[in-house]
């Protein structure tokens, strides 16, 4: 093909999905028509939710993937619409996860029907059931119905399904992985939080699994079965999301391992406290950094480990355009912190656990906020808000804490229950749900805390005797009183009659 005939081909295909969407008198309307794909979760929101488990994380894409089915069970009804419109003699249909060219067409060679020179046909092209596909299948549409109308038509190895064969030839997870995240993204919106449950998911595939494999189903079970634990089950999720991506068209037979979590000790009050006074501590007696920007860092990490302390946040919700503003409003009585909706269980107001901790953590401190403002604003990717929780956790071993970031969010739900903060309240301020909650506490309660909690509850019921006790005694000396008063009274009585007879005699 000559480049100009080339050309010319390609401003055929153009035209022809502006032949599908034809140009309207409202300006935005041909803006959106332009681009089947245009702003598709442009007014979509998902559901809040505080369930930051699996469950909750699959919540919310279900409710994306509903959104994306309804824009294209709307895109589909509307492209047959417009195909009927412009006389085009084929219809696109649907059949499972495929799209199929419906018309009227000459016999097929081989195919033979008694008196008939043409018959009903459905052209399976390899066309996925998505928009991406919809736009292609809108394409074919047209190009088919314009032979069909010159009478041009002609049975080739396209139509009759060769090329569509050779397609579904198997490849390789990595030639797969090249597409991954543009497949991902035609069917999901593209947030902080998605873009960091991608980039995992990337990570995971290229650490575990040969890119050079094919991409079939004993494939990915061999190498799923040769793990354990923690390891088999997050391979599991991320498989079946690559699977589903693709559609490869078939379910993966493995089984989840239980896993019972490893025994960890979570810090007391008196332990976070002093864990505090590391951060200065390390910044006095280190050697000096010949980079200007990084000799104070310490300061805003220290800031960082009071607010995970404070509050029990996740740390990404410090780092995801974090509301400073509102921070140090003095409209900010209750020094509640604002967690961003891009996160992991959206947008929520936090009440600190420990307030007094505000004024003993220098939070409102404005010289690390300084800092953390300039870090979060060189924040380009996804990527980047990783790299500062990972930083979180190299921060506890540089200055020698003995726990982990994500212990000091446990600590808080521990601590909630101790002080007798009702289960609800708690795990909403959080960020999960009350199963998550319980889970939680119940799971790293620990020997120490749960003395604790019966020393509370039996100095509590002590402190409710002796009041009882107290309560008693003041009604039985108020019966007391009451029988002297009463007996004065008539002592009074009689004493006085008396001085009125003494009166009249006299």
């Amino acid at each position: 093909m000559t480049g100009q005939n080339q050309n010319q081909g390609n401003c055929d295909k153009q035209n022809l999905i502006s032949q599908t969407y034809p140009p309207s008198t409202d300006e935005d309307a041909n803006a959106d028509s332009r681009d089947l794909f245009a702003d598709i979760f442009a007014d979509f929101e998902p559901q809040n939710t505080t369930d930051g488990s699996y469950r909750g994380i699959m919540a919310k894409i279900k409710a994306t993937e509903l959104q994306y089915q309804e824009v294209f069970e709307q895109k589909f009804v509307e492209a047959n619409t417009n195909l009927k419109r412009d006389r085009i003699r084929v219809t696109i249909k649907q059949t499972g996860n495929s799209l199929q060219l419906r018309a009227t067409l000459p016999l097929k060679p081989g195919d033979i029907s008694l008196g008939k020179e043409k018959k009903q046909y459905d052209l399976s092209l390899g066309i996925p059931a998505n928009l991406e596909g919809l736009k292609t299948a809108i394409e074919e549409s047209y190009e088919l119905g314009k032979l069909i109308a010159r009478h041009t038509f002609e049975w080739n190895e396209k139509y009759l399904g060769i090329k569509s064969r050779e397609k579904q030839e198997i490849k390789t997870i990595g030639e797969l992985l090249d597409t991954f995240d543009e497949k991902y993204y035609q069917t999901r919106q593209k947030t902080i939080t998605s873009q960091n449950t991608f980039a995992n998911y990337i990570s995971v595939i290229k650490r575990n699994f040969p890119l050079t494999t094919l991409s079939t189903k004993n494939h990915f079970e061999e190498i799923i079965n040769s793990f354990q634990g923690n390891k088999k089950n997050e391979l599991i999720a991320v498989t079946s999301v690559f699977i589903k991506t693709f559609q490869l068209g078939f379910i993966l037979d493995v089984t989840r391992d239980h896993v019972t979590p490893a025994h960890r000790e979570i810090p007391d009050n008196d332990k976070i406290v002093s864990s505090f006074d590391l951060f200065e501590k390390f910044a006095l007696n280190r050697k000096n950094t010949n980079i200007t920007d990084e000799i104070d860092t310490w300061e805003m990490w220290r800031w960082v480990y009071g607010m995970l302390a404070t509050f029990g946040l996740r740390p990404r919700e410090l780092f995801v355009e974090p509301d400073i503003n509102w921070w140090m409003s003095p409209q900010n009585i209750d020094h509640t912190w604002k967690v961003n909706k891009n996160t992991k269980t959206g947008y929520r107001e936090v009440i600190p656990f420990v307030p007094e901790w505000i004024e003993l953590f220098y939070l409102k401190n404005p010289k690390p906020l300084n800092i953390l403002e300039k870090k979060v604003t060189k924040i380009a990717s996804v990527q980047n808000i990783n790299w500062m929780r990972r930083d979180i956790s190299r921060w506890f071993r540089k200055v020698g804490i003995e726990f982990q970031p994500y212990d000091l969010r446990h600590a808080c739900a521990i601590r909630a229950h101790l002080q007798g903060i009702p289960i609800k309240a708690a795990a909403d301020n959080l960020g999960h749900t009350v199963d998550e909650h319980t889970k939680t506490y119940q799971r790293w309660f620990g020997i120490e805390n749960r003395k604790k909690a019966f020393g509370e509850v039996i100095s509590q019921k002590s402190l409710i005797e002796l009041q009882k006790n107290e309560i008693l005694a003041l009604r039985m000396e108020n019966e007391r009183l009451k029988l002297e008063a009463k007996k004065f009274k008539l002592s009074g009585n009689k004493n006085l009659d008396n001085c009125e007879q003494l009166y009249h005699q006299g």
